[in-house]
């Protein structure tokens, strides 16, 4: 029997996230074979769109196998062929449906730093991130529901309701934040274990609501380069190259981290020392989506989770721009809702939000009783 609710997601990707129109090329890519459904969906509907779809599948257990011995010339010309297939299409979707997430771990440091530089950034930072109509999405499958800590159908259930959200509601709710955050200097960020200070003046702000990443729900900018100082504590586990990683502790000196710890304090600090950039910070954003309320360990999730922002080291976002580049953009989470132990946001002085609910009138449309 065939499931409504891809219908309905398919059609929501292409027609609202990527908008494709008749005649463009689009590649749906699958990392994992779990997608495959939701790919055959998407393939027929830019078909009767009458756009040309092409696609191509990504087994992680295959890659790992290559990136365990590869050398530099090898991955420049993996990415060789793989950016110019990204340079001939204009709209691109990628399903993460990984049965395993962690299949990527025990890759020595030099073979993904290898990676990221000469494959992801060329083919994904720099091609389809700049030059195509993009958005990236996650499957449901067992291992996400495993991961999630509930059974496969609970989880369906929850990932078809929080990425078919009104995005179209969320969107015009989020221009106040916007406004706000354009006519932001100094920002204050206290919490458990948290005190951070930094200056987002000059950094447009931007708004996310699922034509990027479904799920979707939050709005990003940037701190200036080195005007981050003090200190944060993230609350959620995190997943990075195959790593899983929890208590992280980050201390900041003029924008730069200076310490980091965690449950892998070596391994943390080895990917904090991937390039130069890797220990600025290259965004700051509020989660908004009212039907993420708990982390699950995975990004795409996790960083809309209402109640919480994410700061990310590494490579800062082109819609919010300050000037960071890296070959790592990591989005870690704290949450701030009053479970997780609260905490405060202020904008030039002003309170703006507490545990995890905005105080100003003109922002509480934001919270979730009126986003539902």
């Amino acid at each position: 029997m065939k499931d409504i609710r891809i219908e309905k997601l398919a059609k929501q990707l292409l027609e609202y996230s990527v908008k494709l129109q008749k005649n463009e090329k689009i590649l749906i890519e699958m990392i994992g074979k779990d997608g495959i459904p939701l790919g055959k969906e998407l393939i027929k509907k830019a078909e009767e769109i009458g756009a040309k779809p092409f696609f191509n599948i990504i087994d992680d257990s295959i890659l790992r196998t290559m990136l365990e011995n590869a050398n530099k010339e090898q991955i420049e010309t993996y990415a060789k062929h793989d950016l110019q297939r990204m340079k001939d299409v204009d709209a691109y979707i990628g399903i993460r449906a990984t049965s395993n997430t962690s299949e990527l771990s025990g890759i020595s440091k030099e073979n993904l730093d290898l990676y990221n530089t000469y494959y992801t950034v060329p083919v994904h930072f720099e091609e389809r991130v700049k030059h195509t109509k993009w958005c990236i999405l996650r499957y449901p499958n067992a291992s996400m529901a495993q991961m999630s800590q509930m059974n496969t159908e609970e989880f369906e259930d929850f990932y078809f309701k929080v990425c078919t959200l009104d995005y179209a509601k969320m969107s015009k709710a989020m221009d106040a934040l916007v406004e706000l955050m354009n006519k932001t200097d100094k920002v204050h960020i206290l919490g458990p274990n948290t005190d951070l200070k930094f200056s987002i003046k000059g950094i447009p702000a931007q708004k996310y609501t699922g034509t990027f990443n479904i799920p979707d729900g939050e709005v990003a900018s940037c701190p200036v380069k080195d005007s981050v100082n003090g200190y944060i504590t993230y609350n959620t586990e995190t997943k990075y190259q195959g790593n899983t990683f929890h208590d992280i502790r980050l201390e900041f000196k003029d924008g730069k981290i200076i310490k980091a710890t965690s449950n892998h304090t070596e391994r943390l600090n080895e990917i904090l020392d991937t390039d130069e950039g890797a220990r600025y910070i290259g965004e700051f954003a509020f989660g908004l989506n009212p039907y993420v309320t708990k982390a699950i360990g995975d990004t795409l999730f996790d960083e809309k989770i209402r109640g919480s922002f994410h700061f990310t080291p590494g490579d800062s976002l082109e819609e919010s721009d300050n000037g960071n580049r890296s070959a790592i953009h990591w989005d870690i989470v704290q949450i701030q809702t009053p479970e997780y132990g609260g905490g405060e946001i202020y904008f030039d002085g002003v309170l703006i939000r507490k545990d995890g609910k905005f105080v100003l009138p003109e922002l509480q449309a934001l919270n979730p009783e009126n986003l539902i």
